[in-house]
């Protein structure tokens, strides 16, 4: 079967899926007392001791650009964040607890369940993922209280996430620099309101008092920060 046909299928199957509305599980998160953050399930030990495939991960993704777009660049609504750049152990990570039923995410879930794609398609398709450019053309916030955002970034942020915005891929902590604005802000929101259920509780400590202006400035001052180095 050659490429053209391959991705076809998939698609077909892929949308079948959807349609069919295949249930999310819902495993513990946040707000279980004995939650553990990034914990070492199968699927997700198993996407992150594969090698990915990067070719592989290409052909896999084509039938995720309906939502992520071409390159993975993601829409500056914020409806779907930017992919390309992100770390492998990242993006693994995020996409097995969708699986699992960690993160909610039922419009994902059919095309990431255990049906639709296996652990090796998750490293292949995280690798791809990793190697892509990331322009400098993502969603900006308004530019109103920067300084506020810098000062919040430095304080609370930089440890983990990186002076640039660069994350740490062996710590899973991922990359702000490059992302939308409008997905950031919605995603701190929904940390600091408890909401995202696979957070890490020692972020949604940081930000538990935060403003809503504050998130604006913070998540502002991020999707600002130079987007060169990963």
């Amino acid at each position: 079967m050659n490429r053209a046909a391959w991705v076809f299928f998939a698609a077909l199957a892929c949308a079948g899926m959807a349609m069919a509305a295949e249930q999310q599980p819902r495993e513990q998160g946040i707000e279980s007392s004995d939650y553990v953050w990034n914990e070492m399930y199968a699927d997700k030990l198993q996407a992150l001791q594969a090698k990915g495939d990067p070719l592989r991960g290409e052909i896999a993704f084509e039938i995720c650009q309906g939502c992520h777009r071409k390159s993975a660049l993601g829409r500056a609504d914020g409806s779907y964040p930017r992919l390309a750049g992100q770390h492998a152990t990242v993006l693994i990570k995020q996409m097995t607890d969708v699986r699992a039923g960690r993160r909610d995410n039922p419009r994902m879930f059919p095309f990431a369940s255990q049906h639709a794609i296996s652990p090796q398609d998750i490293a292949d398709i995280a690798a791809y993922l990793q190697g892509l450019p990331v322009p400098d053309d993502n969603g900006k916030g308004p530019g109103t209280d920067l300084a506020q955002g810098g000062k919040l970034y430095n304080r609370d942020c930089s440890s983990c996430h990186g002076d640039k915005g660069e994350g740490n891929g062996a710590k899973f902590y991922p990359r702000v620099s490059g992302q939308h604005f409008k997905y950031l802000e919605r995603e701190a929101q929904e940390i600091r309101n408890g909401n995202r259920r696979n957070a890490d509780p020692r972020m949604m400590r940081v930000i538990k008092n935060y403003s809503d202006a504050d998130l604006q400035a913070v998540t502002d001052y991020m999707s600002r920060l130079p987007v060169s180095t990963k």
